[in-house]
């Protein structure tokens, strides 16, 4: 734990209005304190069980911009976010990272467009390097993604992911997969909110389960990514008929 740059959060629900709508979310309002003692924490559970809006407030208490982009990122094209993130603290590590990144699946064409606008004169060549040599908005959803974490994710640095596997093939899920297994192993951090079955397998990875009205670390074989994709791959036939029954009953 020493050597991360976020070791624990604490959340001090007298900063939190009795109002706000965290409240309602069960896993989120049972917690005071969680600890990281991993280089890849996930954050998994069903929609709607608070996994984003506890990572998002993460990212702001740590000094992101809550659409995403690095921390020097500053705009807004839409306030949506909690006011969860003014009861976060954070206890950090002694370290200072060496980069840093916030990815958001769902506005990561703001971010890319936020890019474009900082480029500064035609210095294309040089500031497109650290997105794969080109715009954003010239590869496809899926390149640019991969592009940006191929580029831009560094080792000693501090990365928060929400749904990166969003825009990404299995093949391309596979190749994040490495590229943050062996960036761990350098002393890079990351704090992901997933589904991806194949991403919540990198090795040595601390998994934290949003469901059953709480968080709690759980192993890889107790996640419902992964058990109802081994049971949908080994029992295909079974599974489709018993859904296509439900269906028409």
């Amino acid at each position: 734990m020493d050597n991360l740059f976020i070791r624990e959060i604490k959340i001090n629900w007298n900063k939190v209005g009795d109002d706000n709508y965290v409240y309602d979310i069960t896993s989120i309002r049972s917690v005071n304190t969680i600890e990281l003692n991993s280089n890849v924490t996930f954050f998994v559970g069903e929609n709607g069980t608070g996994k984003s809006t506890l990572l998002e407030s993460i990212a702001i208490a740590y000094g992101f911009n809550p659409e995403g982009g690095n921390r020097n990122f500053n705009f807004s094209t839409m306030d949506t976010h909690s006011e969860l993130h003014q009861a976060i603290t954070l206890v950090k590590g002694t370290k200072r990272p060496q980069g840093n990144f916030f990815l958001r699946a769902e506005s990561f064409y703001n971010v890319a467009s936020k890019i474009e606008d900082y480029r500064d004169g035609d210095n294309y060549d040089d500031y497109y390097r650290s997105y794969g040599g080109k715009s954003m908005h010239d590869q496809s959803h899926g390149e640019s993604f991969l592009a940006l974490m191929q580029n831009r994710f560094r080792e000693q640095g501090i990365y928060i992911l929400d749904e990166p596997e969003a825009a990404l093939s299995p093949q391309r899920q596979l190749s994040l997969l490495m590229l943050i297994h062996n960036l761990a192993k350098k002393g890079t951090q990351f704090i992901i909110a997933s589904h991806s079955p194949i991403l919540l397998g990198i090795p040595g990875a601390v998994i934290f389960s949003f469901d059953d009205g709480g968080i709690t670390e759980i192993s890889y074989e107790e996640t419902e990514s992964y058990k109802l994709t081994e049971l949908f791959i080994n029992h295909r036939q079974l599974v489709l008929n018993n859904l296509i029954e439900e269906s028409e009953s």
